[in-house]
């Protein structure tokens, strides 16, 4: 599932470290990094606080394209 994030922009705006994100989100740092590699897709519940807590909207973080199909049917 290709989800993309801008979740490392907005934290470096804020000016607070993947430590400091984490508690405020109420999550680990190590989650914090994983969103940002893009190697852990955030619940929306999850999602929904990062982007209150960079006073953005969820799609200003986080954007899903599907894989293109190349196949026809």
């Amino acid at each position: 599932m290709p989800l993309y994030n801008r979740l490392k922009e907005h934290r470096a705006r804020l000016g607070v470290n993947q430590q400091q994100m984490g508690a405020m989100a109420g999550v680990s740092r190590q989650t914090i990094s994983q969103i940002e590699r893009g190697d852990y897709s955030p619940s929306v519940t999850l999602a929904l606080k990062l982007a209150k807590l960079c006073g953005v909207t969820v799609e200003d973080i986080f954007r899903y394209e599907e894989e293109s199909s190349d196949e026809t049917t």
